[in-house]
């Protein structure tokens, strides 16, 4: 195809969308082109209406886009009239040229921001204008990335040269260096996104390094390195290059940013795993000693494409066959709202469509050893491996997937796969993507996300369900069968003898739930799988032992295994519940009929509504009459809906961020229902409060919707009434600071005191007017009162995530009315950032930890993070008062659009508080106590780094370390340390 200029190959165009954006930018062109040459000339442009029209569609849609345009109208001008190849080399060209004359880094890297940007823009054009196709795109990206990475390489190999530490006098010291660069994952592959980390790993080879007398190879390649990071990625005024992740080389924990080629090739040849084997199919050497890195992925070559799979590699493939066909069928392909990425029907879908079978006959069949996705699924198709049409309708859907991924993130530069679930939004990326409405959008992706999963279901269907083919399954006799023994080795069982005796005392029916010959029939039928699901919890022992204090609980064992007999995929459900959730395990021995909700059909569907919550609590509620009765059915309706969300995160069926909304939402129909319960009883007993009028208000967790499995609830009660009123109607009368005390007293019991059916929640009522002090109720004008003259800082900071929640309608406003007020109200900056510090300061005192896994006080933790959203929109709402959010997450994005917490900034924020609520909401749901790595067991270990994201736990810990370093740097530049 011809290298058209793209004002002339235009074949698709986006809708507008936001028309006054378009206005405005098309000025700010006009105004920034003001006696500059290009000015007739982009004018002259601009009179073509379609090219206008393109731009008026991508201006709308994109902040981002008409940002870089608006910027710099020459950039676009260009962008415009040259061939985007073409244009594309060039500016490349100059880029390496500049690598070798200019006299810093410092100098350097503007001059790389402005490469980034225009290749930005220019892919941008060039992908919506129709003139590149989806897969042009990314290898535009992936080469842009490339052209960076060596020029910073060759200038820091420069500059060592003329310090006299690199020996040489060459313009391209990098091509025979002996240190290079891979380029692992999409950026490997070229199939970059528009918004993409790179990941890397960088290896030396030492025998090649020509250094200078006296200067250690690894000191100095690790210094390089670490400036090469910082080229990349260091957030300046004129923005980044590529955000840059290190954290795929050998064991991230404990080595060196950059590793000999010696000591990478001992580790993956003793010490690789099998995901090191699927992740380096991508790897490529983009940067530094091209040569020597060829021949470093030569050397790799038998370790990553084995002629006879081995047994663990095996096993794994097989285990993540089972994995996915255990959850078949769960969750409703959906549009808003879904990950294009990570959610059913995915691109992840299609990709370990392709690798699964790429691992296993790539070692026999070279030419499926393509690290492209597409080129991979033509391979397979070739030979046979899957039919055309399947390759057909996967590319099908990968393009457009990949389309809807990279205008996601045009929009605002960001890197993120998840659609929105707010209508306008959701329309806008319809419109970017050339749809007129929502509808069609829906319609088109959901046809194909539906194709997707329906492929990739199939790719699994051969699984076995209910025999394991691993070997013998004996229980009987009174010697343990040698065979058996070796099957349950096999399966993962350390200590298989005690397994043995376990699962025989079972059928000697020593518990209630066995007594019956046709529950043992039943365990019969199920047992090689059920302990085979445990087996690949990772913690086969630990999992089985909790089965076993399960099914003591039991008072019948038929319906249980009747259940899962008829329901296989529960099984994997139940394993990953017992090895690694014990509170959820607890109550599901408590209630074992728990496990029918999660066969409803629509159980993994969307999450219920505030009011579909409401509605159903009330709903449950409203026929029982003696409250009493109400307390315990409020109890295990709560008990039942909570173990249901928490199942949801267990399964990864839900983010962290939408069970703090469940959790919240489901606090919130309780407190509403009981709140109401507890009214009407007070009011039988002592009457009605004449003009009176009560309301709960939300603060902490509950009132930002970051609530956890077992968090407490942070509540205020405000209440009003007539001020001549002499007491309550009824015979009992109260006055009226005694009725809503009494209210409050009898709300805190109906949610807090243990019944027969146990305890509902905890309720902490510190936060209300002056603490434990204060009277437990307030009357809404002491309360307005209060906060406007006498609270502390740290009242207003935690006033920032109050929310109305229950009580009437007109008393609530007045009351968000009040809380607004107090929260625009202009602040002495300096003041409230002392406060900020000196509290965290206190808190640092007496609960200071350099335990990382103390997510909450650890310095750059949970604490960190809401202290800067929480002082930033103090200081600043009486300006912007549209940046005022309940939500941490939601705060901080709003201070990002806003321009008051800097991109960079919030780039490491928000990921941080999506890190940490992830692994709180795991965490409180499998640990009782304190995390402690060390005694974790391995199913735990893999379900963190599974809620992180990430491959594994050592991974895990090596992010979070980071995260929190890069929390607390923030921190203590926006906000500081306590004097």
């Amino acid at each position: 195809m011809a290298d058209l200029p793209i004002r002339d190959s235009i074949t698709a165009s986006p809708v507008i969308h936001d028309s006054g954006r378009v206005e405005r930018t098309f000025a700010a062109l006009a105004e920034g082109l003001t006696g500059d040459g290009a000015a007739g000339a982009l004018t002259d442009l601009l009179t073509d209406t379609k090219l206008r029209g393109l731009l008026a569609g991508v201006f709308s849609c994109s902040p981002y886009l008409a940002t870089l345009a608006s910027r710099d109208p020459a950039r676009l001008l260009r962008c415009l009239v040259r061939p985007p190849h073409a244009h594309a080399q060039a500016i490349g060209g100059e880029i390496l040229a500049a690598s070798g004359t200019v006299a810093s880094l410092t100098d350097l890297m503007p001059l790389l921001r402005h490469y980034k940007a225009e290749i930005a823009l220019l892919t941008a054009l060039a992908d919506t204008s129709g003139a590149w196709s989806v897969m042009q795109v990314t290898e535009a990206l992936s080469d842009a990335a490339d052209v960076a990475l060596t020029a910073v390489v060759r200038f820091l190999l420069l500059r060592a040269q003329r310090a006299g530490q690199w020996l040489g006098d060459g313009l391209t010291p990098d091509q025979d260096s002996g240190y290079f660069v891979l380029a692992m994952g999409k950026h490997g592959a070229r199939e970059l996104n528009y918004s993409s980390d790179i990941d890397l790993i960088v290896f030396f080879e030492t025998a090649k390094a020509r250094l200078a007398d006296g200067i250690d190879p690894q000191v100095f390649f690790v210094r390089l390195t670490r400036d090469l990071v910082r080229a990349m990625q260091e957030r300046t005024a004129d923005g980044y290059v590529f955000r840059t992740d290190l954290r795929l080389r050998p064991d991230p924990g404990s080595t060196q940013i950059a590793l000999s080629c010696d000591a990478a090739l001992h580790y993956y040849e003793s010490f690789g795993q099998n995901w090191e084997r699927a992740a380096l199919i991508k790897a490529r050497t983009v940067a530094g000693d091209l040569e020597a890195g060829r021949q470093f992925l030569k050397e790799l070559t038998p370790y990553i494409w084995r002629k006879y799979l081995d047994f663990a590699a095996i096993a794994d493939i097989h285990a993540m066959k089972r994995q996915i066909h255990a959850v078949k069928g769960f969750g409703d392909i959906r549009v808003a709202g879904h990950n294009i990425k990570l959610g059913r029907g995915g691109i992840r879908e299609i990709e370990f469509f392709a690798q699964t079978q790429q691992l296993i006959a790539g070692g026999r069949q070279p030419d499926l050893r393509s690290p492209r996705t597409l080129d991979t699924l033509h391979g397979l198709a070739a030979r046979g491996w899957i039919k055309p049409e399947v390759a057909s309708d996967l590319e099908c859907a990968y393009l457009l997937l990949r389309t809807v991924e990279h205008r996601l993130q045009m929009i605002a530069d960001e890197q993120t796969q998840t659609l929105p679930d707010e209508p306008d939004k959701l329309l806008q990326i319809a419109r970017f993507c050339g749809h007129a409405d929502s509808v069609a959008f829906d319609a088109a992706l959901r046809a194909e996300l539906s194709t997707v999963q329906r492929h990739y279901a199939v790719l699994f269907e051969h699984v076995p369900e209910l025999t394991t083919g691993t070997g013998n399954m004996m229980f009987v006799g009174d010697d343990d069968d040698p065979a058996t023994l070796e099957t349950l080795a096999q399966l993962g069982y350390a200590d298989a003898s005690t397994t043995i005796a376990i699962v025989k005392g079972w059928h000697f029916g020593r518990y209630q739930a066995m007594r019956s010959a046709r529950a043992r029939e039943r365990l019969t039928e199920v047992q090689p799988v059920l302990l085979q699901a445990f087996g690949a919890t990772g913690d086969a022992n630990v999992t089985l032992a909790a089965f076993d204090r399960f099914l003591a609980a039991l008072p019948a064992g038929v319906q249980l295994f009747s259940l899962l007999r008829s329901n296989p995929r529960l099984l994997a459900l139940l394993a990953s519940i017992l090895g690694a959730a014990p509170r959820l395990a607890e109550m599901l021995s408590r209630r074992s009929r728990l496990l029918d909700a999660v066969l409803d059909p629509g159980f993994f569907g969307a999450l219920p509504s505030g009011d579909d919550l409401e509605q159903r609590v009330a709903t449950e509620l409203s026929g029982i009459g003696e409250l009493a009765d109400k307390l315990d059915r409020a109890r295990v309706l709560g008990g039942e809906l909570s173990f249901l969300i928490g199942v949801r995160v267990l399964t990864d069926t839900i983010t962290a961020e939408q069970a703090g909304g469940a959790y919240a939402r489901l606090a919130d129909a309780m407190i509403a229902a009981l709140h109401a319960a507890v009214t009407a009883d007070l009011a039988r007993q002592h009457g009605l409060m004449p003009g009176g009028a009560s309301a709960v208000v939300a603060m902490g967790k509950l009132g930002g919707r970051e609530m956890a499995a077992n968090s407490d609830l942070d509540l205020m009660v405000l209440y009003d009434y007539d001020a001549e009123a002499q007491g309550s109607t009824g015979p009992r009368s109260l006055s009226g600071q005694q009725y809503y005390a009494r209210l409050t007293q009898r709300l805190i019991a109906a949610l807090a005191a243990p019944t027969a059916e146990g305890r509902l929640y905890e309720v902490d009522m510190r936060l209300r007017p002056s603490g434990s002090a204060g009277p437990v109720a307030t009357h809404w004008q002491g309360f307005a009162e209060y906060q406007q003259r006498s609270a502390w800082t740290w009242e207003h900071l935690a006033l920032t995530r109050a929310r109305v929640l229950s009580g009437d309608a007109e008393l609530k406003a007045r009351i968000e009315r009040v809380i607004r007020d107090v929260l625009v109200t202009k602040r002495d900056r300096h003041k409230i950032k002392a406060d900020v510090a000196e509290m965290r300061g206190r808190l640092e005192t007496a609960k200071g930890t350099a335990d990382i896994w103390q997510l909450k006080q650890v310095r750059g933790g949970l604490v960190d993070i809401e202290f800067v959203a929480q002082y930033l929109q103090l200081v600043h709402a009486h300006e912007r008062p549209e940046i005022l959010d309940q939500t941490t997450i939601g705060a901080l994005q709003r201070l990002a659009d806003a321009s008051i917490l800097a991109a960079g900034d919030a780039e490491v924020l928000i990921p941080a508080m999506h890190l940490y609520q992830a692994l709180s909401q795991t965490l409180r749901l499998c640990v009782a106590g304190a995390f402690e790595p060390a005694l974790a067991t391995a199913g735990l270990k893999a379900l963190l780094a599974r809620a992180a994201g990430l491959p594994d736990f050592m991974l895990l810990e090596a992010s979070l370390r980071e995260t929190e370093l890069a929390v607390a740097g923030i921190f203590d530049r926006l906000i500081g340390r306590a004097a």
